[in-house]
């Protein structure tokens, strides 16, 4: 079977590498209903009570980006690899496009920063609950249209027919490269065949500028196939979906951060505060203590759309107390959720200790990785929880929608618990030790698991 599957792959690989102006074309057509649904809606007036999917152009694009694209593009990663980015994406299609017919500068050094990542994770997530970007095509067009034009510039001025946007800069190339770790696919290297190849050498232009002599992952692959049969040596192959995580990912400081501070942290802030009666509690306490002390500033909606949503005629305005107290729900979920995670992989790694070299936290970045089908999942629950609003907006029965998130959150959870004890049953430790550290590094999930019970079936 698994011959079976390994041929047919990499005869697929070929089909793509083949076929590569039929994806081009395809490409296009992606861009054009995406740069349809991104500006056309910014143009209309805003929907009233009664307008729906079936009616409206605006409702119609928003349950596209945010019911339907969103959620279903982090599906589609851990299932096929970074295929979105290599198949489908605008922003790299645009990107790349740009870069053909640009300045061809050299890389600057500050933009091969390994913190920008989680960094436009970070500013794009929280900036994104600022404007409310799920409700309104303005700020769809601010946030997603912004990124975009960022890309054609980067792709301008940076590289040479190259993805330079993607590898470096775009906002959610550190979620896709974490969550391809899990992929059940890759493009396997044969070192030996690269060394002696027996059949004719074409150039290659790997667009993400992914090192091809030395992939080891899938995480920075497009699965483009452009790659594939080169020099004899490069095959699209099956995998066990644990095996990058079990035995080749190290992780670093920066991949920790997004996936304990960023996935589970601050994505889970930004989908929590708006159904949060803490939230609503703390924001009435601290407008009543303004008032008495005569500080009325804070409590103004006078801020532009663009900074914070402000939609008066849809009585949807933030004021500066709004705008404050979303960040702050954010920082504490931040501390509280993702905070207890990294502490808890930490007293982990020191019950159970991986041995020296890598630095005093390489043991830490480690076992984080084990962490990521629990992140994935809950940036997946918080866009579905669109999903399922549009749907019921629309007369559907939603019903089964808890089932299902409690059974897709303890899968995952499960599945990061087995990678946890996978990977310090690798460590020289006695058995009681490795199961200590597994507790601890369990128990650091509670408050993950817990704020998903409060947003699905308490708040």
């Amino acid at each position: 079977m698994a011959a079976v599957l390994g041929r047919s792959a990499a005869r697929f690989a070929d089909f793509l590498r083949d076929h590569a102006p039929l994806l081009r074309k395809l490409q296009w057509c992606v861009v054009g209903v995406y740069a349809f649904l991104l500006i056309v809606p910014a143009l209309l007036p805003l929907p009233d009570n009664a307008a729906s999917v079936f009616n409206n152009l605006t409702i119609l694009a928003q349950f596209a980006f945010w019911g339907i694209w969103w959620p279903f593009v982090l599906v589609s990663i851990p299932l096929l690899g970074r295929a979105w980015c290599g198949w489908l994406c605008p922003e790299g299609m645009l990107t790349e496009w740009a870069s053909e017919r640009g300045r061809g500068r050299s890389i600057p050094k500050w933009m091969r920063w390994g913190g920008w990542p989680f960094v436009a994770f970070a500013l794009t997530t929280v900036y994104g609950q600022l404007v409310s970007v799920y409700q309104y095509p303005l700020a769809v067009l601010a946030v997603l249209g912004g990124s975009t034009m960022a890309a054609m510039v980067v792709g301008y001025l940076y590289g040479r027919n190259k993805r330079v946007w993607c590898k470096y800069l775009c906002p959610v190339n550190g979620v896709f490269n974490l969550l391809a770790k899990l992929a059940p696919w890759h493009f396997k290297v044969d070192e030996e065949a690269w060394r002696h190849p027996v059949i004719r050498i074409e150039p290659v232009n790997c667009a993400p500028l992914v090192p091809l002599r030395h992939m080891k992952g899938a995480g920075d692959c497009h699965v483009c196939g452009r790659c594939s049969g080169y020099r004899g040596a490069i095959a699209l192959t099956p995998r066990s979906p644990e095996q990058e995580i079990v035995k080749i990912a190290t992780g670093d400081a920066w991949q920790t951060a997004l996936i304990c501070f960023g996935l589970m942290g601050i994505a889970i802030g930004a989908f929590l505060w708006s159904a949060s009666p803490w939230f609503v509690t703390v924001k009435q306490w601290a407008a009543t203590w303004l008032v008495e002390h005569d500080i009325l500033w804070p409590l103004l909606d006078n801020a532009p759309w663009f900074i914070l949503t402000h939609y008066p005629e849809m009585n949807d305005s933030f004021s500066w107390l709004d705008g404050a107290g979303i960040l702050l729900f954010v920082v504490g979920c931040t501390v509280c959720v993702g905070g207890v995670a990294f502490a808890a992989l930490w007293l982990a790694d020191r019950v159970a200790p991986a041995g020296p070299g890598g630095g005093p936290l390489a043991g830490v970045h480690r076992l984080a990785q084990a962490l990521i089908p629990a992140a994935g999942i809950g940036v997946f629950l918080g866009l579905s929880a669109t999903t399922v609003t549009l749907l019921g907006h629309e007369g559907v029965s939603t019903g089964w929608a808890d089932p299902v998130r409690f059974t897709l959150l303890t899968l995952a959870v499960g599945w990061s618990l087995r990678l946890l004890w996978r990977l310090l049953a690798q460590r020289a430790v006695a058995w009681p030790r490795r199961l200590g550290a597994w507790l601890l590094a369990a128990a650091g999930l509670a408050p993950f698991c817990a704020a998903w019970v409060l947003f699905f079936a308490v708040w």
